[in-house]
């Protein structure tokens, strides 16, 4: 080795996700033929108990090969084998990282949000941003449009960022800014966007980001906590169980 040479160093080991483990299992018994192309998978239900794990790490891990196109969830009847699973594409740069499980986003968010929410509540300002990011969801009507749907996502993480601005807290913002790039990965969107199925759904979303709004900006530490908290369990429902 020449001496100005740096030999490479490998990268940092990180253990696996659960819901990455469950993937790469689906993923190996669909290339083994295990599961073949066309053929529907077993229940969600049915992979927890096989793999003795949480059925959510088994809808996370499902998300996870839909994005990959290995797999597509038919609403009503099961998931599916794609029928022709895409190569994995060679890269120089490697593989992506893998998306933070979405169940831990939510754990996290659940402690924070909270939390953020009675500090906001302390201030009691109005926001023209957040009422800004109200209107626009309010005004998604077709969740099945991209563009549409899109438009939801992105209001949807930008108000809860919102929050933590209103609290006036610069720390409290910057760990936000970590919860909102967590929203904007694709297995959160996945999962999200399949919980979120109908304009009744988008409704009640509305009005639940409505009243966490209205409790912060009237002062109500109390409201504003619970009505957070009631939010985020209600979305954890929505997204890690649909069959």
């Amino acid at each position: 080795m020449m001496k100005d040479q740096i030999p490479m160093s490998p990268p940092p080991f990180r253990p696996k996700q659960i819901y990455e483990q469950v993937a790469d299992q689906i993923r190996v018994a669909i290339h083994a033929g295990t599961y073949a192309a066309g053929t529907r998978l077993p229940s969600e239900r049915d992979l927890a108990q096989r793999l003795q794990v949480s059925r959510p790490a088994v809808r996370e891990a499902i998300g996870a090969l839909q994005n990959e196109g290995l797999v597509a969830t038919r609403p009503g009847s099961g998931t599916y084998v794609a029928e022709r699973p895409p190569e994995t594409p060679a890269t120089d740069a490697g593989p992506r990282p893998a998306d933070l499980s979405p169940g831990s986003t939510l754990e996290v968010r659940l402690m924070l949000e909270p939390a953020i929410a009675r500090m906001a509540a302390r201030q009691g300002r109005r926001d023209a941003l957040a009422e800004s990011l109200l209107a626009r969801m309010a005004a998604v009507k077709d969740i099945a449009d991209p563009a549409q749907q899109a438009a939801w996502s992105e209001c949807d993480r930008l108000f809860h960022r919102q929050l933590a601005v209103m609290t006036g807290n610069a720390l409290i913002v910057r760990m936000a800014d970590e919860v909102a790039a967590s929203m904007n990965e694709p297995l959160w969107q996945r999962l999200r966007d399949d919980g979120i199925y109908d304009e009744q759904r988008i409704q009640l979303y509305v009005a639940e980001h409505r009243l966490i709004y209205e409790a912060i900006v009237s002062r109500d530490e109390d409201a504003a906590a619970f009505y957070v908290q009631g939010h985020l369990q209600r979305v954890r429902r929505d997204i890690q169980t649909r069959e």
